[in-house]
């Protein structure tokens, strides 16, 4: 496999936990949590933006030439995106859709998203959401062909930390980004995903962001919600249909020569389960012609030697039905969050060095409201 072809950019909190050097590695210790950052609502804004405004804008890509703009409005307006590739001669439009999602007694803003295309490979597009707004966004698609770069970060949040991290990404002039799960950290208090969608505007309106969930998006309430992921598959949607699965927790997608799947740590994963018969179909249809990287993401990680998230069934059991999917896939790296400490493990299989097996990569410290796990 030629590996001068792929570049892959991995943005923490701050920085590694180590660094290797000749002559021997040396270690970093970072300082304490930060308190958290709630973006201010927008009623509270000094001069309140209007009702048909666009906020919270996202963008993820959809297909080789495709890409979805999400954003979030708090009236009811036409779901229509503009787009051209010359600032302020727009040309080209797109109808979309319109939706909102009830959580016991909030009620979200709209939600809308349109899917423009077609759209060139590494190429800047301006656009504007909504026929009320003149606000105009710039985004970036990525690249046909290698070299790609990717940002990497789990366990957001909404923390000075978080904004660390985020200027880190934006200083690396990635292509797109991934991320292994827990968003917003909003556990049930869904203004908090507001705020968190208001915070990454900035940088995930121009490059696509690809998620998935963690268990801070499961947000299931005993008796008066017992619809899990509500917020999240409502507020990200990912592009699950086209990669043949039946729901928003996992997907997968080719990006510039990488095969990427996003699973769901929580959601079924046994052997007779819809997620393990997605994933063994979908490993045999990866060409590695065309992408001859596989990277996997998902949130609890299968390989921890932190004292904390050990024995949790959606690690050991999840590893235990899958891993030998992905093994002998020549799965190349597996991304986990959950963990809130950087560690990167050699080729391991069935719990032993392989030089057939993924490398094993977590990196579940992007800003999460909850610390390190330092042991």
């Amino acid at each position: 496999m030629d590996l001068r072809g792929f570049r892959l950019f991995l943005t923490v909190a701050v920085a590694l936990a180590f660094a290797e050097s000749i002559g021997g590695v040396y270690s970093y210790t970072r300082p304490p949590m930060r308190r958290n950052i709630v973006d201010r609502h927008l009623d509270e804004e000094p001069t309140p933006i209007d009702d048909y405004a666009p906020q919270q804008v996202h963008i993820s890509s959809v297909g080789q030439d495709k890409m979805r703009i999400t954003w979030i409005t708090k009236a009811s307006t036409k779901p229509i995106v503009y787009f051209t590739e010359t600032a302020g001669v727009y040309q080209n439009s797109v109808l979309g859709t319109s939706s909102s999602y009830n959580y016991m007694t909030y009620k979200s803003d709209e939600i809308h998203e349109a899917v423009i295309s077609p759209l060139k490979p590494d190429t800047h597009y301006f656009y504007r959401c909504g026929e009320n707004s003149t606000k105009e966004y710039f985004l970036k698609t990525p690249p046909a062909e290698f070299p790609i770069k990717f940002a990497v970060s789990g366990d957001l949040g909404q923390t000075e930390w978080t904004n660390s991290t985020l200027q880190h990404i934006s200083q690396s002039n990635y292509d797109m980004l991934l991320l292994p799960g827990d968003l917003a950290y909003a556990d049930f208090l869904q203004s908090l995903w507001d705020s968190f969608g208001r915070l990454v505007e900035p940088l995930a309106s121009k490059r696509p962001w690809m998620v998935t969930q963690g268990n801070h998006e499961v947000e299931k309430f005993p008796l008066f919600h017992k619809e899990p992921f509500t917020a999240y598959n409502a507020r990200w949607r990912m592009p699950f249909e086209e990669s043949g699965s039946t729901t928003n927790l996992y997907y997968s997608f080719d990006v510039a020569g990488v095969h990427v799947i996003m699973l769901g740590s929580y959601t079924d994963f046994d052997f007779e389960s819809p997620q393990y018969k997605w994933l063994e179909a979908d490993l045999r249809k990866v060409d590695r012609k065309v992408t001859p990287w596989t990277v996997v993401i998902i949130h609890a990680p299968w390989y921890n030697s932190n004292t904390a998230h050990q024995g949790e069934k959606e690690s050991d059991d999840m590893k235990k039905s899958m891993e030998v999917l992905i093994f002998l896939a020549r799965v190349d790296i597996v991304f986990a969050g959950h963990v809130h400490a950087y560690e990167r493990f050699t080729r391991v299989y069935n719990g032993n060095q392989d030089n057939c097996a993924p490398v094993y990569i977590n990196i579940g410290d992007g800003g999460n409201r909850e610390g390190l796990a330092t042991s």
